[in-house]
């Protein structure tokens, strides 16, 4: 799923790659989605793109967006696959919409469990796309531990770790997956309260934001994504689905996984206690 470390990799890369490239061709869907939620009618979509100018490309939050000339968009979000390929290569039998440029090379969006392809100009009318344009990243400096403390100041006494993180649109673009390094790292278990933590722990939790959301974007994403280009992330996750029931990497004892608020949780119950 799309969160920081994926969107920002992802726009750098599509940044680099799509820049002066004009789109060419528009093909749609292969393979129908249910979940795969588009802007307007995608068979329109040839329409508003065919002849576009990539001007740059822009990760935030959860969303991608390929800014194009003439205020024209095409932004992805959590769920939603955005692969690029050479002229050399075959496009893959199922997608949702596929784009070719003036070089023949071409990227296909692909919606996994659920996703969204949207081509707009102007202004893209959905909530959780201008909350996350308007916010500030906690790879920003402005993220400070004063501006972190307002978030916490802002959330309900009893709310979990967890939920202080990735739900309500505290802080776009952290959901399930990289909370749970960041957590790690910090020392809280997932279903810690927030009244139930010190003001040493606070700030921990606040450096280990900041850090390990660093790391996993210095890294190119997380081991559990794919990027622009179909590879894996070089970030090795410490807590995720590919480290379940392994040896903790400070105290040996296993990793566990629990279901809670809507996914999974996974803790070390030693370093991480309740």
């Amino acid at each position: 799923m799309l969160e920081i470390p994926e969107s920002k990799t992802i726009s750098l890369q599509a940044g680099k790659t799509l820049t002066g490239r004009r789109i060419t061709e528009v093909f749609n869907a292969t393979t129908p989605h249910k979940f795969a939620f588009f802007y307007g009618d995608p068979a329109g979509y040839a329409e508003i793109l065919k002849g576009r100018q990539v001007r740059s490309a822009k990760g935030h939050g959860m969303f991608v967006d390929i800014c194009c000339d003439e205020g024209t968009f095409i932004t992805i979000g959590e769920g939603t696959n955005m692969r690029y390929y050479l002229p050399s290569e075959q496009p893959p039998e199922k997608y949702q919409l596929l784009i070719v440029f003036d070089d023949d090379s071409f990227i296909a969006f692909n919606v996994a469990m659920y996703g969204g392809i949207w081509v707009y100009k102007g202004i893209f009318d959905n909530k959780y796309h201008q909350i996350s344009l308007n916010s500030v990243s906690p790879l920003d400096d402005k993220f400070d531990e004063l501006f972190f403390e307002g978030i916490l100041g802002n959330s309900p006494k009893d709310i979990s770790a967890k939920a202080l993180l990735a739900t309500e649109q505290r802080i776009p673009g952290i959901g399930n997956g990289v909370l749970q390094d960041i957590l790690f790292n910090a020392g809280i278990h997932p279903k810690r309260k927030k009244s139930n933590l010190s003001g040493f722990e606070k700030g921990r939790l606040f450096q280990s934001l900041k850090t390990t959301l660093k790391n996993m974007t210095n890294l190119g994403g997380r081991d559990t994504e794919k990027d622009f280009f179909g590879n894996s992330g070089g970030y090795k996750t410490i807590l995720s689905k590919n480290t379940v029931k392994n040896p903790c990497p400070k105290c040996g004892n296993l990793i566990v996984k629990e279901a809670y608020l809507g996914g999974a949780v996974y803790y070390c119950p030693t370093c991480q206690k309740l």
